[in-house]
């Protein structure tokens, strides 16, 4: 008896049994109280729970996004040498980014696990013994989502593009200072008219170089250097100068086909400029416009007048609703995490919480994923293509409410 009074299994589940002891002895206590201070301390009790979940899960994407950023890019910004004050500025302008990615999917994640704990602990069947209906639970669930949602949406809104054009700047002035930077080693690099094929990069010289571009006349022309040295430059225009060795270049007329000009020489000057490989610089695209920006950059497109190509204002009618989609996610996932850990959280409800939470996250991002690919691809409609993701966890929420009601 002793050995077995010793055991850590033991120990956690006396541990347990004071816990829902005390949790049963706090909420029965408001019984003695008058009704609407009964109502008032419960749902104090559960916006605290809530809150204190969603921080926790928060923190856990929050870190997840953090690190696959640095992984993703600040770790080859790294590798080019540049000064780490410089590095720290590259993240701390992707941050809004990265909370506004964390929220929705900490909602989901931290309200189930919530709600899961009061259904493991029979909180949850503690209140509704005392007369509370699932309307009850509902409404703190759904206030807290929906303050999430507008904390979400101004970020998503306002910072995200304040962060996007000051990352831009920054990118564009490293670019400057050490054009090596957007130089990999045996990569391609596109634009709409221009594509360049680098072979190896040590420092500042470059080998095994090809270049295909393509005039406003529709000429094409083909560069060949067996080397290239960046070289420094005056003109602020230019991202980067190149002292190609031993070039051959052929200029192919759009007009005669069969005929074609070639250029042999053994020094040429290649200017590169940002309109020209970094095209975003040159003007502001959607991921720095915010939703009123975007909102009149579509009344201009749909007038015709401007003569934008559909799959361009596809592109801006897709970021325009993805300010809206997934901030707002928060309040769908809000809807979805109540009944579904009041119906499958029964036992280890934390733990089953996290798990469908994670499982549902998965889904979710891969969803808005393909509506994106669609929408860029394929043409599909900007608003189905963000909204499609909320619309389906809308409607799983009302299935399982309404199975939860019946029981």
């Amino acid at each position: 008896m002793k050995d077995s009074l010793l055991k850590p299994s033991f120990l956690f589940d006396v541990m347990a049994v004071r816990k829902r002891i005390r949790y049963f002895f706090s909420l029965c206590a408001a019984l003695f109280l008058p009704r609407r201070s009964m109502k008032a301390v419960l749902l104090r009790y559960i916006f605290r729970e809530l809150i204190g979940y969603f921080i926790v899960a928060f923190l856990f994407f929050f870190l997840i996004f953090f690190v696959n950023h640095i992984l993703l890019n600040a770790a080859d910004i790294l590798e080019k040498r540049v000064p780490l004050t410089k590095v720290a500025l590259f993240i701390f302008y992707a941050l809004p980014f990265i909370i506004a990615q964390s929220a929705p999917f900490a909602t989901l994640v931290g309200f189930l696990m919530c709600i899961g704990r009061m259904v493991t602990d029979k909180e949850f069947l503690v209140m509704r013994s005392c007369g509370r209906s699932p309307y009850f639970f509902l409404i703190p669930v759904a206030v807290t989502g929906l303050i999430i949602s507008i904390f979400s949406f101004m970020v998503n809104d306002y910072l995200i593009p304040l962060g996007t054009i000051s990352y831009n700047k920054l990118y564009l002035s490293i670019l400057v200072s050490n054009p090596a930077v957007a130089l990999e080693p045996y990569s391609i690099k596109r634009t709409q008219n221009s594509t360049l094929v680098i072979g190896d990069v040590s420092g500042r010289h470059v080998s095994d170089l090809l270049l295909f571009d393509t005039d406003s006349s529709g000429n094409q022309r083909a560069v060949i250097s067996s080397g290239a040295d960046i070289v420094p430059h005056k003109d602020d225009a230019v991202i980067m100068q190149l002292d190609m060795k031993n070039t051959l270049a052929f200029f192919f007329n759009n007009d005669n086909r069969d005929s074609f000009d070639y250029l042999v020489s053994d020094h040429t000057v290649l200017n590169i400029f940002s309109s020209s490989f970094l095209p975003s610089f040159g003007a502001v695209n959607p991921q720095e416009m915010t939703s009123h920006d975007l909102k009149l950059k579509l009344k201009e497109m749909d007038t015709g007048e401007s003569g934008v190509n559909p799959a361009v204002r596809n592109s801006y009618r897709i970021e325009y609703y993805r300010k809206f989609s997934l901030p707002f996610g928060s309040l769908f996932f809000a809807l979805l995490a109540f009944p579904l850990a009041a119906l499958f959280a029964r036992r280890n409800g934390q733990t089953v919480g996290l798990i469908i939470g994670v499982i549902i996250a998965v889904f979710y991002w891969a969803l808005m994923i393909l509506g994106q690919q669609f929408g860029f691809r394929n043409g599909l409609n900007g608003f189905w293509a963000m909204w499609i993701p909320n619309f389906l966890v809308a409607f799983f929420s009302l299935v399982f409410f309404i199975r939860l009601m019946r029981q």
